[in-house]
């Protein structure tokens, strides 16, 4: 069994350092981060390294980097993740490849993860623009059981380079040691979540992530080290890296 390896692109970071060890691009969709040019850019670069593409929608607030919730009728919520993957769909398509999966963005995520009926309209939103497309979410959450109902198929996602807490959510960046820079600690984490499924959380108990994704944040301190010694550690664990879904 294989596991995939994403990174969240088009978001004002250097993407060219991560891309040579992913293996699934979520592309930032104009609202959240990132404009037609960047989208297109990075569209193209992901493309032109075989990196399979998806499109990563989040609220309308730069400000926050789309990392604070809003509130919103589900009825706007479905109709703008709807937009935006419609938005991203448009380069992808211009370039001869196909979408492959929607990866909500930060607190949409996390709404989605919290209430069923932010679930329900982003995976309507999903179903509604193409029901082949594959949606990813952590694993057992809301997001992913809305997205089986709808008839979509899914990806569970954990984290390298993120610290949980023993509850299986993650800790969150506004307190110390969210974040997991050194690179010999992520690179464990993802192996131990690929081939054990668990995770070391906050308390250091032991709790299950079984993911079918892994993902990188380019925003991550030392993101390109990080990057390049997870894909080392797998490989030298002899666990294979393939892409999400659909050439």
């Amino acid at each position: 069994m294989a596991i995939d390896i994403n990174a969240d692109l088009g978001e004002g970071m250097d993407d060219g350092v991560l891309l040579p060890y992913v293996t699934s691009a979520n592309v930032a969709c104009g609202f959240h981060a990132g404009d037609p040019t960047t989208m297109d850019a990075t569209v193209e670069q992901a493309l032109g390294r075989g990196v399979r593409v998806g499109a990563h929608p989040g609220h309308a607030d730069r400000e926050n980097f789309g990392r604070v919730p809003v509130e919103l009728p589900t009825d706007q919520l479905e109709r703008m993740v709807l937009y935006q993957i419609g938005a991203l769909d448009g380069f992808v398509r211009s370039r001869g490849a196909r979408l492959a999966h929607v990866k909500p963005h930060g607190a949409l995520c996390h709404q989605a993860n919290e209430f069923p009926d932010y679930a329900r309209a982003i995976a309507q939103a999903v179903r509604r623009f193409d029901a082949s497309l594959i949606l990813v979410g952590a694993p057992g959450s809301l997001l992913l059981e809305a997205g089986r109902e709808a008839g979509l198929p899914v990806a569970g996602e954990g984290f390298a380079d993120r610290r949980y807490r023993p509850d299986g959510t993650l800790v969150s960046r506004k307190e110390p040691g969210a974040l997991l820079t050194n690179p010999e600690e992520a690179a464990r984490q993802a192996v131990h979540m690929a081939r054990d499924g668990f995770v070391v959380a906050s308390d250091g108990s032991r709790i299950e992530v079984r993911p079918d994704t892994i993902c990188l944040h380019g925003d991550t301190p030392g993101a390109a080290g990080i990057a390049r010694r997870v894909r080392e550690v797998l490989a030298a664990e002899g666990l294979a890296v393939a892409p999400l879904g659909r050439a």
